[in-house]
C-alpha cells in the first residue's frame, strides 16, 4: 500500500510579542480551522492540510503539513497574511525554509460577466461565466473579487517572498472587495454573486459600484474560494444581516432534506426580503430597520441571543452581520459553553468606517 505524499515547509516568524500572535491566530482561525491549544503550541486543521505554530524562544516556529503543493502554498498563504495583519505597525519578520514559487497563483479564475439584475431594490444579482466551476462547488463560499483598472490588461496576484499575496501596483492596481457565491450552476458553467447595494453618505462603496455599473461581457477575476464553508449539521441556525443574506441564501439552497433551519435576517423593510428556497424545512423571521426607533443599534444581536437560548446547544449556529453584533453574539455564545465545531460568527463590515463593500 502506497502511502499518501504529503507536502511540508517550515518557517519561523518574530513578532513584537508571539504569545500575542499566538492567541490573535487561535481567535481567528478557530472560525476557520480546527484549533487545538496547549499553553505554547496551536494545531490548527483544515482541509488544506495542519499547520503547527509553536512558541520557541520568543519567536513563532510554523510546520506546515499539506496534501498538495497547491495546499501547501496556499496554507503558507494564508498564515502570512494574518501574521502580518496581526502585527499591524510592529515591527516584524517572516522566513520560509524554501522560497515561494513566482508562478500565478492556481486559485484565480478568470471571468465573464453573462447578465446584471436587481434581486431586489438594494441586492444587485452580478452572473459570471467560468471555464471550471469544480472549485466552487461545496464547501467554501468566499471569494475575493479582482476588477482590473478600465481599460488596461489585468496583471493578476503572485507572491512575495515572505508568502503574502503580492498584489499589482500602481496603474495596473486592482479593486478587491470580498464576497460569496450566490449560488453555483454547473450545468451552465456559471456563478452567481450578489452585492449589496447600501448607498451611506461619505461611505464609500467600490465594490457595489462595481456591480451597479458593470455590463454582460466585462471580465475581472475570482481569488478563491476560501473561508466561509457549509454547515454540516441536521439543524442550523442563521443570523444575519443583508450583508449575510447571499449567505443564507446559499446555506439554504443546499442543506439536504430533512435538515432544519431557523433564519433571523434584518433588513431595511419588507421589500428587501427573498425567498430562500430549500430541499429541507426553513423557519424565517425578518426584522425591518424602518421599525426600529431612530438610532437603534443591537436588536438583531438580541433576538439572536434569545432564539440561542431557545434552541440550547443541539444546534449550528451561524452569525454573520455588523462587528459589534458579532462579538455580542459571540460572547454570549462563548458564555454558554456553545461547541465551538457547530458555530461561525463571522463580521461581515464595520460601523463608522469610510469604505464598505
Amino acid at each position: 500500500m502506497n502511502a499518501v505524499q504529503q507536502f511540508t515547509l517550515s518557517g519561523v516568524a518574530h513578532p513584537k510579542d508571539a504569545m500575542h500572535m499566538l492567541d490573535e491566530m487561535c481567535e481567528h482561525f478557530v472560525e476557520h480551522a480546527d484549533v487545538q491549544r496547549s499553553p505554547d503550541l496551536a494545531l490548527l486543521t483544515s482541509p488544506l492540510g495542519t499547520a503547527s505554530i509553536r512558541l520557541e524562544n520568543k519567536a513563532l516556529v510554523i510546520d506546515l503539513n499539506c496534501p498538495s503543493e497547491v495546499a501547501l502554498q496556499m496554507t503558507r498563504t494564508s498564515i502570512a497574511e494574518h501574521m502580518f495583519y496581526f502585527a499591524g505597525e510592529d515591527p516584524f519578520e517572516l522566513n520560509w525554509a524554501e522560497p515561494v514559487s513566482a508562478a500565478l497563483r492556481p486559485d484565480i479564475h478568470e471571468v465573464t460577466v453573462t447578465s446584471v439584475e436587481n434581486v431586489t431594490p438594494h441586492m444587485r444579482r452580478v452572473k459570471v461565466s467560468c471555464a471550471n466551476v469544480t472549485a466552487f462547488i461545496g464547501g467554501d463560499m468566499h471569494v475575493r473579487i479582482l476588477v482590473p483598472p478600465k481599460g488596461r490588461q489585468p496583471v493578476w496576484p503572485g507572491y512575495r517572498e515572505d508568502g503574502r499575496i503580492a498584489w499589482p501596483e500602481g496603474e495596473d492596481e486592482l479593486l478587491v472587495r470580498v464576497y460569496t457565491i450566490r449560488a453555483v450552476d454547473a450545468e451552465r458553467r456559471e456563478l452567481w454573486i450578489d452585492f449589496l447595494q447600501h448607498p451611506l453618505p461619505g461611505i464609500k462603496t467600490p465594490g457595489a459600484d462595481f456591480a451597479r455599473d458593470c455590463r454582460p461581457g466585462d471580465r475581472f477575476a475570482l481569488l478563491g474560494p476560501g473561508g466561509g464553508g457549509l454547515p454540516a449539521m441536521d439543524r442550523i441556525l442563521m443570523i444575519g444581516d443583508e450583508s449575510a443574506l447571499p449567505a443564507i441564501a446559499r446555506i439554504a439552497a443546499e442543506a439536504p432534506a430533512g435538515t432544519r433551519m431557523q433564519a433571523i435576517i434584518e433588513v431595511e423593510d419588507a421589500g428587501e426580503e427573498q425567498p430562500l428556497p430549500t430541499a429541507g424545512s426553513i423557519d424565517i423571521r425578518w426584522l425591518h430597520r424602518k421599525d426600529y426607533a431612530t438610532e437603534a443599534r443591537g436588536t438583531l444581536a438580541e433576538v439572536a441571543k434569545a432564539a440561542i437560548e431557545s434552541i440550547g446547544n443541539e444546534a449550528f449556529v451561524w452569525v454573520a452581520c455588523e462587528k459589534e453584533d458579532v462579538r455580542s453574539v459571540r460572547a454570549f455564545l462563548k458564555s454558554r459553553k456553545h461547541d465551538r465545531k457547530a458555530m461561525y460568527a463571522a463580521w461581515y463590515w464595520e460601523r463608522n468606517v469610510t469604505s464598505q463593500g
